[in-house]
């Protein structure tokens, strides 16, 4: 916003670059706010791209405006920042004047302030409690200190799996003193379920979707000192930054965190097709890679949901809001590079469709602005919801006996990095988003034939439903006997290493199955040489599973058996 801007103008009138070591006073300011606040900002000069990567590898990185760095310190990360010899300036941290906590549910849903903990507890079950039909309440995991991550599951028949529908997920405040999204999020689901019964919109939606929210992912940064919002700070209660926490493609992976595991957990169980995370610090819609420069193979596609996002905003908004870079959306990459993020292990890992949605350029809304903030994006919320209605819809089964079958579904000549998607492993059901185009369909599952389906026409707004039955190999045989795969420890807790039998390497599909036969975890590799193919089981409970290695080229297949052990 203007105001924003000419501070920063007056506050920061040149840019910082790395030569000497800060006076030691510096220095010993920066832990000072560290040790009181939990956290302290800092600014420097944009250092170039060699030296933006270790930055982005070791701290976290706010948001580069203008040449400027802004990067978020905690006490495990201070020390390595100085050790840099950085020239840098230290952001004034706001007092938040006029930040307020309800003073009962009844105040706190009006919206215009922020919920103590036990008031956001009573509300998320007051929804549960008051909507039996239409809303569940569903735990993801559990902070470090103890407190409920909670998600709301809400659809027209909320207690029960409707294999028909596509989940979505609404999160928000992964980064704790990221704020506006949380209370935009429980209005959001007070909308969806007071307003179902009046049809319109939202019925669709909810008759349609299995809508989940989780308001708060980061409860112990939100409320880092007390059950009110007072000092809330980015990181988790370790001081860990979770939207850098999760398993990246190019083996950056701090030690990963109890929130973040649990995550993992409930999203691999649920293989959204759509999600949207929610913060603060700008107002842009991020869309993938945030790690690689190269574009996802779906980059149209996401350009123009978020496209459609900004555009919705801008209809609902005062002129200045989300509007940064290109009229308010960005590549990830291009805005600035991290490693670790849940954007990109959603969208690479499971191959859902993720993005991230700034809202506000204060990382704390004042409670004044929360009910502008619900104005400018209530139609933008439904309208990306929407986005999971469309594409290619389908059923793949077995052409003799109907039976559902798990395939690998690709687009040749377009797919790459993981932009392919699986029918699920016990309906057969699959949803594709795609932008707009023909397309031709490669069908592949184990024992079964490849099929191609050709001339699937996929359009903006619309929906393909697509039948797909596939044709069992009669009598498979495999003559060639092929080597077993090393894995080591095994048992494990964290990560088991796998050596590749020779005539097995080169594009390989790792599947991993639990003792029930599902499919876990399903992802494309390079395996070229000797080295061993690391597999993160952090995410996995203790137990038995069995990991499948196809050379996807050859249709080699190589399997082994590892335990997860129990951790202590």
């Amino acid at each position: 916003m203007t105001r924003w801007l000419i501070i920063s103008i007056l506050i920061f009138p040149f840019c910082f670059h790395p030569s000497y070591s800060q006076p030691n006073h510096q220095d010993q300011d920066l832990l000072e706010i560290i040790s009181e606040r939990g956290q302290a900002e800092v600014i420097i000069g944009y250092p170039g791209q060699k030296a933006f990567d270790l930055l982005t590898r070791n701290v976290s990185i706010s948001k580069v405006i203008g040449g400027r760095v802004h990067i978020i310190l905690s006490r495990i990360t201070a020390a390595w920042f100085t050790n840099q010899q950085y020239r840098y300036e230290i952001k004034v941290p706001e007092e938040h004047k006029g930040r307020t906590s309800a003073r009962n549910k009844a105040e706190a849903m009006e919206w215009n302030t922020y919920p103590t903990w036990q008031q956001y507890d009573s509300i998320m079950n007051y929804y549960a409690d008051s909507f039996p039909g239409l809303c569940r309440l569903d735990t993801i995991g559990t902070s470090i200190n103890g407190r409920i991550v909670y998600a709301l599951k809400i659809s027209d028949n909320a207690a029960e799996d409707e294999e028909d529908e596509p989940d979505v997920f609404f999160s928000s405040t992964i980064h704790g003193d990221e704020t506006g999204g949380f209370v935009l999020m429980l209005r959001l689901a007070d909308y969806l379920l007071t307003g179902y019964s009046a049809g319109g919109t939202i019925r669709n939606l909810m008759d349609n979707l299995q809508i989940w929210i989780n308001p708060l992912a980061n409860p112990d940064g939100t409320y880092n000192i007390s059950d009110t919002i007072t000092s809330p700070v980015r990181f988790n209660a370790n001081g860990y930054d979770l939207n850098r926490n999760f398993p990246d493609p190019a083996g950056v992976n701090p030690p990963r965190q109890k929130e973040t595991l649990d995550m993992m957990k409930f999203l691999s169980k649920h293989r959204f097709v759509l999600s949207a995370n929610f913060h603060s610090g700008a107002e842009v819609v991020n869309y993938p890679w945030d790690r690689w420069q190269r574009y996802h193979a779906d980059n149209s596609w996401f350009y123009d949901i978020s496209e459609a996002y900004a555009d919705t905003v801008h209809n609902y908004s005062e002129a200045d809001y989300m509007t940064m870079f290109n009229n308010g959306i960005t590549n990830g990459y291009e805005w600035y590079q991290i490693y670790g993020g849940r954007q990109d292990y959603i969208v690479y890992e499971l191959q859902g469709r993720e993005v991230t949605i700034e809202l506000d350029r204060d990382y704390v809304t004042p409670p004044g602005r929360l009910d502008d903030l619900w104005e400018y994006n209530r139609e933008a919320l439904t309208g990306y919801l929407e986005n999971a209605l469309y594409g290619i819809h389908g059923k793949v089964t077995d052409s003799r006996s109907g039976d559902p079958v798990p395939a690998r579904i690709f687009i040749e000549g377009h797919d790459g990095d993981s932009s392919h998607i699986y029918s699920d492993t016990l309906s057969g059901r699959f949803i594709r988003l795609i932008g707009s185009g023909s397309w031709s369909l490669t069908f592949s599952a184990d024992g079964y034939r490849d099929t191609v389906v050709t001339g699937v026409v996929a359009g903006s707004r619309q929906r393909y439903d697509l039948m797909v039955q596939m044709e069992r190999i009669p009598d498979p045989v495999d003559t060639t006997t092929h080597s077993l795969p090393l894995l080591y420890p095994n048992p494990a807790a964290s990560c088991i290493n796998a050596v590749i039998p020779e005539d097995l390497r080169g594009n390989l599909n790792i599947a991993i199955y639990d003792i029930a036969g599902v499919r876990i975890r399903d992802y494309d590799i390079e395996a070229n040489d000797g080295s061993p193919v690391i597999i993160d089981i952090t995410a996995m409970p203790p137990g038995i599973y069995l990991v499948r290695f196809r050379n996807r080229v050859t249709g080699f297949i190589s399997t082994g058996r590892f335990v997860v052990a129990v951790r202590h």
